[in-house]
Protein backbone atom coordinates (compact mmCIF):
# COMPACT_ATOMS: atom_id res chain seq x y z
CA UNK A 1 0.00 0.00 0.00
CA UNK A 2 1.39 4.05 -0.70
CA UNK A 3 0.77 6.41 1.66
CA UNK A 4 1.24 9.94 0.65
CA UNK A 5 1.08 13.33 1.85
CA UNK A 6 2.12 16.85 1.04
CA UNK A 7 3.81 18.86 3.40
CA UNK A 8 2.02 22.06 3.10
CA UNK A 9 -1.19 20.67 4.26
CA UNK A 10 -0.08 18.89 7.32
CA UNK A 11 2.10 22.28 8.32
CA UNK A 12 1.25 23.16 12.35
CA UNK A 13 1.31 27.49 12.32
CA UNK A 14 4.90 27.23 13.86
CA UNK A 15 6.04 26.17 10.12
CA UNK A 16 6.34 22.06 11.57
CA UNK A 17 4.95 19.83 9.32
CA UNK A 18 4.90 16.22 11.49
CA UNK A 19 5.58 13.48 8.70
CA UNK A 20 7.18 10.95 11.12
CA UNK A 21 3.78 11.44 13.44
CA UNK A 22 1.28 11.26 10.47
CA UNK A 23 2.56 8.97 8.74
CA UNK A 24 3.49 6.34 11.87
CA UNK A 25 6.89 6.29 10.48
CA UNK A 26 8.70 4.18 13.40
CA UNK A 27 12.38 3.08 12.02
CA UNK A 28 13.06 7.05 12.30
CA UNK A 29 12.62 10.45 12.52
CA UNK A 30 11.22 12.63 10.06
CA UNK A 31 9.24 16.08 9.85
CA UNK A 32 9.87 19.37 8.01
CA UNK A 33 10.04 22.99 8.79
CA UNK A 34 9.06 25.51 6.47
CA UNK A 35 9.79 29.86 7.40
CA UNK A 36 7.32 32.33 5.40
CA UNK A 37 9.98 35.29 6.00
CA UNK A 38 13.58 35.46 5.03
CA UNK A 39 15.85 35.29 8.60
CA UNK A 40 13.13 33.05 9.95
CA UNK A 41 14.33 30.10 12.26
CA UNK A 42 13.80 27.06 10.18
CA UNK A 43 15.21 25.02 12.99
CA UNK A 44 16.36 26.47 16.51
CA UNK A 45 19.47 26.24 18.01
CA UNK A 46 19.97 22.80 19.38
CA UNK A 47 22.24 19.46 19.87
CA UNK A 48 21.11 16.07 20.43
CA UNK A 49 23.23 14.63 23.19
CA UNK A 50 20.07 13.58 25.20
CA UNK A 51 18.79 11.32 22.11
CA UNK A 52 22.22 10.83 20.57
CA UNK A 53 20.70 11.11 17.24
CA UNK A 54 22.67 11.98 14.03
CA UNK A 55 20.74 14.34 11.95
CA UNK A 56 20.34 15.02 8.06
CA UNK A 57 18.58 18.07 6.85
CA UNK A 58 17.76 18.71 3.27
CA UNK A 59 16.37 21.64 2.07
CA UNK A 60 13.50 21.11 -0.87
CA UNK A 61 12.67 24.42 -1.54
CA UNK A 62 13.96 27.99 -1.50
CA UNK A 63 17.29 28.32 0.59
CA UNK A 64 18.71 28.08 4.51
CA UNK A 65 21.72 29.07 6.08
CA UNK A 66 22.69 26.73 9.08
CA UNK A 67 25.23 27.27 11.95
CA UNK A 68 27.27 24.15 13.41
CA UNK A 69 29.44 24.76 16.13
CA UNK A 70 30.03 28.40 14.56
CA UNK A 71 30.34 27.03 10.64
CA UNK A 72 28.50 28.56 9.01
CA UNK A 73 26.59 26.68 5.57
CA UNK A 74 24.82 28.63 2.72
CA UNK A 75 22.48 26.04 1.47
CA UNK A 76 20.47 26.82 -1.59
CA UNK A 77 18.15 24.11 -2.67
CA UNK A 78 19.21 20.52 -2.74
CA UNK A 79 21.36 20.93 -0.78
CA UNK A 80 22.29 17.87 2.48
CA UNK A 81 23.81 19.10 5.40
CA UNK A 82 24.95 15.92 7.73
CA UNK A 83 25.40 16.60 11.33
CA UNK A 84 26.73 13.39 12.56
CA UNK A 85 28.01 14.50 16.09
CA UNK A 86 25.12 14.72 18.70
CA UNK A 87 27.06 17.07 20.55
CA UNK A 88 26.98 19.43 17.93
CA UNK A 89 25.19 22.84 18.38
CA UNK A 90 22.95 23.46 14.99
CA UNK A 91 20.64 25.74 14.24
CA UNK A 92 19.18 27.35 10.55
CA UNK A 93 17.67 30.36 9.30
CA UNK A 94 15.50 31.02 6.22
CA UNK A 95 17.94 32.71 3.54
CA UNK A 96 14.96 33.37 1.24
CA UNK A 97 11.04 33.38 1.55
CA UNK A 98 9.34 30.31 1.23
CA UNK A 99 12.60 27.84 2.37
CA UNK A 100 11.27 24.15 3.53
CA UNK A 101 13.67 21.87 4.80
CA UNK A 102 13.65 18.44 5.48
CA UNK A 103 15.00 16.37 8.62
CA UNK A 104 15.67 12.98 9.19
CA UNK A 105 17.50 11.44 12.20
CA UNK A 106 18.05 8.76 14.63
CA UNK A 107 20.67 6.83 16.46
CA UNK A 108 23.14 4.80 15.67
CA UNK A 109 23.07 0.69 15.92
CA UNK A 110 19.35 1.28 17.49
CA UNK A 111 15.74 1.17 16.71
CA UNK A 112 14.21 4.26 16.66
CA UNK A 113 12.39 5.67 19.59
CA UNK A 114 9.91 8.98 19.08
CA UNK A 115 10.57 11.44 21.19
CA UNK A 116 8.40 13.77 23.78
CA UNK A 117 9.50 17.09 21.27
CA UNK A 118 6.79 16.05 19.12
CA UNK A 119 4.16 15.65 21.64
CA UNK A 120 5.08 18.95 22.97
CA UNK A 121 5.22 21.30 20.34
CA UNK A 122 1.68 19.87 19.36
CA UNK A 123 0.85 20.87 23.61
CA UNK A 124 2.19 24.41 22.62
CA UNK A 125 0.05 24.82 19.87
CA UNK A 126 -3.08 23.93 22.68
CA UNK A 127 -1.75 26.64 24.89
CA UNK A 128 -1.62 28.82 22.68
CA UNK A 129 -5.18 28.75 21.95
CA UNK A 130 -6.49 28.57 25.35
CA UNK A 131 -7.40 24.52 25.08
CA UNK A 132 -5.39 23.81 28.47
CA UNK A 133 -7.91 20.73 28.96
CA UNK A 134 -7.06 19.70 25.85
CA UNK A 135 -3.37 19.92 26.63
CA UNK A 136 -3.57 17.97 29.84
CA UNK A 137 -4.89 15.01 28.08
CA UNK A 138 -2.70 14.93 25.11
CA UNK A 139 0.16 14.96 27.93
CA UNK A 140 -1.19 12.38 30.72
CA UNK A 141 -1.73 10.02 27.33
CA UNK A 142 1.79 10.33 26.21
CA UNK A 143 3.85 9.84 29.12
CA UNK A 144 3.42 6.18 29.13
CA UNK A 145 5.36 5.97 25.86
CA UNK A 146 7.98 7.98 26.83
CA UNK A 147 8.96 6.89 30.09
CA UNK A 148 12.97 7.61 29.09
CA UNK A 149 11.51 11.34 27.49
CA UNK A 150 9.01 12.45 30.33
CA UNK A 151 10.74 14.91 31.81
CA UNK A 152 9.34 18.22 30.02
CA UNK A 153 6.11 16.24 29.47
CA UNK A 154 5.97 16.00 33.33
CA UNK A 155 6.72 19.68 33.16
CA UNK A 156 3.58 20.83 30.58
CA UNK A 157 1.23 18.83 32.52
CA UNK A 158 2.06 20.59 35.35
CA UNK A 159 1.64 23.62 33.42
CA UNK A 160 -1.61 22.65 32.19
CA UNK A 161 -3.02 21.85 36.15
CA UNK A 162 -1.33 25.05 37.53
CA UNK A 163 -3.92 27.06 34.98
CA UNK A 164 -6.04 24.97 35.58
CA UNK A 165 -6.52 25.42 39.28
CA UNK A 166 -4.98 21.85 40.11
CA UNK A 167 -2.66 22.83 42.90
CA UNK A 168 -1.67 19.67 44.14
CA UNK A 169 -1.54 17.50 41.18
CA UNK A 170 0.76 20.79 39.89
CA UNK A 171 2.84 20.78 42.28
CA UNK A 172 3.53 16.59 42.36
CA UNK A 173 4.27 16.51 38.29
CA UNK A 174 6.42 19.73 38.81
CA UNK A 175 8.35 18.48 41.48
CA UNK A 176 9.00 14.93 39.21
CA UNK A 177 10.04 16.82 36.32
CA UNK A 178 12.32 19.17 38.31
CA UNK A 179 14.25 16.67 40.06
CA UNK A 180 13.99 14.62 36.45
CA UNK A 181 16.08 17.30 34.99
CA UNK A 182 17.30 20.51 37.15
CA UNK A 183 18.04 22.67 34.35
CA UNK A 184 14.48 23.47 33.75
CA UNK A 185 14.41 25.68 36.89
CA UNK A 186 15.41 28.22 34.93
CA UNK A 187 12.41 27.87 32.58
CA UNK A 188 10.16 27.59 35.43
CA UNK A 189 11.41 30.57 37.56
CA UNK A 190 9.27 32.93 35.02
CA UNK A 191 6.82 30.76 33.23
CA UNK A 192 4.18 32.23 32.88
CA UNK A 193 1.74 29.13 32.87
CA UNK A 194 3.01 28.58 36.57
CA UNK A 195 1.95 31.74 37.83
CA UNK A 196 -0.59 30.12 39.70
CA UNK A 197 1.80 28.56 42.14
CA UNK A 198 4.27 31.70 42.83
CA UNK A 199 2.64 32.65 46.42
CA UNK A 200 2.63 28.97 47.37
CA UNK A 201 6.08 28.75 49.24
CA UNK A 202 6.61 25.29 47.79
CA UNK A 203 7.28 26.99 44.82
CA UNK A 204 10.17 28.83 45.84
CA UNK A 205 11.48 25.47 47.58
CA UNK A 206 11.34 23.93 43.88
CA UNK A 207 12.53 26.19 41.71
CA UNK A 208 15.16 28.06 44.08
CA UNK A 209 18.11 29.65 42.36
CA UNK A 210 18.15 29.49 38.38
CA UNK A 211 20.35 25.77 37.58
CA UNK A 212 22.54 24.76 34.72
CA UNK A 213 22.44 21.34 33.90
Amino acid sequence: MIETLNIADIRRPNGWSPIRRELGVGSFGINAWTADEEGADLVGEHDEVRSGHEELYLVVAGSARFTVDDEEVEAPTGTVVFVREPTSKRKAVAAEAGTTLLSVGGKVGEAYVPRAWEVNSEVFTLFGNGQIAEAKEMVREAIPAHENDSDALYYNLACAEARLGETEEAFEHLRHALDARPSLKDLAKDDSDLDALRSDPRFGELVGAATSG
